[in-house]
């Protein structure tokens, strides 16, 4: 992935308005980031832990996306949990993240949710770049380029949801 700008992040959002794009907490770190190592690039908001952000080139352009994490339950108990996009597997569970639908749907309340890591590294995971614990991943025979096209066929398949 190239590396992006808060100006090129912040405009390319699809299911939020303006406004809440411009207020919204962007990283800091950009230029630290592991940019040739990313099929995506996420983040949690370090001031609102329930919300968290994930931009990406698609065959439109950058596109960007606000979701929310609910908060966990105190009752119920952290499992097991796999990633529906990189199929990393989490001792401690994997959050639902939830995307508002893009336009007037959205504007209607309607929503998309899927299972991804927590920590929004799932470009690392499956590049080996970053250790998921004791759960691991399961044994593949695909090469990291694989997992990775399969990484980004999965996030366009949620992009096109959120996107319809």
């Amino acid at each position: 992935m190239r590396p992006l700008t808060e100006r090129e992040i912040r405009a390319a959002f699809v299911n939020c308005t303006k406004g809440e794009a411009t207020r919204l907490s962007i990283p800091r770190d950009l230029a630290d980031r592991p940019w040739p190592d990313l099929d995506f690039l996420g983040w949690r908001d370090h001031k609102s832990p329930e919300r968290a952000y994930l931009a990406t080139e698609s065959g439109i352009g950058l596109v960007a996306i606000a979701l929310r994490v609910p908060a966990p339950s105190a009752a119920r108990t952290a499992r097991r949990g796999m990633c529906a996009l990189c199929l990393t597997v989490h001792d401690t569970g994997v959050p639902l993240m939830v995307a508002a639908k893009a336009g007037k749907a959205g504007r209607q309340g309607d929503s998309v949710g899927t299972y991804i890591c927590g920590d929004l590294a799932c470009s690392l995971y499956v590049r080996g770049r970053r250790d998921p614990g004791t759960a691991g991943r399961m044994h593949e025979s695909l090469t990291s380029e694989d997992k990775a096209a399969r990484l980004v066929a999965n996030l366009t398949a949620f992009l096109t949801k959120i996107q319809s």
